[in-house]
């Protein structure tokens, strides 16, 4: 990768996917776009208002700025597109398909993530295989399985070199989630420092496989610069570095807060969209294939979220 293209740069992921490529890569060769004004995004690259759904907007995007490389990051998550799932399937798929269509057309490589979502209750529960059964419950997921299966349709046919993680929930100090069924798991630390008390949407004994920003920002580089000789998948690879419940990082931030309190008001929506995902997921393809390793464990990463938000919050108090 040289020169990239991030559609969808104002959410949760790419809003911090765009620091760390403009690190790796410089400030300039990495063009920042989103629906609305991200003032942020532009302080040290290029920004552009882009609407990912018009398929001449990214064309000219990329035809300007000479890109080789697309991360498509646009996407409505589970549970907010669960209340429209009509136009949870215009965006996510209408933007998948725009990038697809540009790649070919000027050559460029094309991540977009997916999502451990693409799973559904008949798939296996405890270390969920690479390839297995995928019949998800959500538009959501629904939409990840299309886009897995429609991305290697525009590698085998066309020679678009597509490649793609199934994330996990993620985790993050920096940007707040935003409509997703693990979002409590960022929430959780937030309330402990805010409040000292936090309710939990989510069953107490509910599995589900996480993963700290750091690493998954790392995954993206890794998975687009590995050697493309040794990908057997490419749409898309289980990735995970912890699994747990609520009880479990309840425990864990308690250790730390001897204070902080829990207690439930289980959403339903939620409890039913989180009780269809596995427990937990097997890897061992993105380990084999490029190297896959996280360096972020459940501990480690409550250590630095609590310091982080701390941080946070005495500089907005000042």
């Amino acid at each position: 990768m040289k020169r990239i293209l991030i559609v969808g740069a104002g959410g949760q992921i790419g809003s911090e996917l765009t620091t760390y490529l403009r690190k790796t890569y410089g400030g300039a060769n990495v063009v920042a776009t989103d629906m609305r004004e991200c003032p942020a995004l532009g302080e040290d690259g290029p920004f552009e208002i882009l609407n990912a759904c018009d398929a001449e907007a990214v064309a000219s995007a990329v035809s300007r700025h000479k890109i080789d490389a697309i991360f498509n990051l646009v996407a409505l998550l589970s549970a907010v597109g669960e209340q429209n799932p009509q136009k949870a399937w215009a965006i996510n798929m209408g933007a998948l398909n725009n990038a697809l269509e540009v790649a070919r057309q000027y050559n460029c490589a094309l991540f977009t993530p997916s999502s451990i979502g693409a799973f559904g209750p008949t798939s296996p529960k405890d270390k969920t295989p690479q390839d297995t059964i995928m019949q998800p419950t959500t538009i959501y997921g629904v939409c990840k399985v299309t886009g897995e299966l429609l991305s290697n349709y525009y590698y085998t046919r066309f020679g678009v070199d597509t490649r793609s993680v199934r994330f996990p929930g993620l985790i993050s100090n920096v940007t707040l989630p935003g409509g997703g069924t693990t979002d409590y798991a960022v929430e959780i630390y937030y309330e402990a420092i805010k409040s000292g008390k936090f309710t939990c949407p989510i069953p107490e004994n509910v599995y589900m496989d996480m993963m700290y920003m750091p690493d998954a920002l790392r995954a993206c580089v890794e998975l687009m610069e590995a050697d493309p000789s040794k990908l057997v998948h490419r749409n898309s690879f289980n990735v995970t570095a912890m699994s747990f419940t609520p009880e479990t990082i309840y425990a864990e931030i308690k250790k730390r807060m001897p204070d902080f309190t829990m207690d439930y008001n289980v959403d339903p929506v939620k409890k039913a969209i989180s009780e269809s995902w596995p427990n937990s997921i097997d890897d061992t393809c993105a380990r084999e294939e490029w190297g896959w390793k996280p360096e972020w464990d459940l501990s480690s990463m409550t250590d630095d979220m609590l310091e982080h938000i701390r941080r946070k919050f005495a500089s907005e108090n000042k």
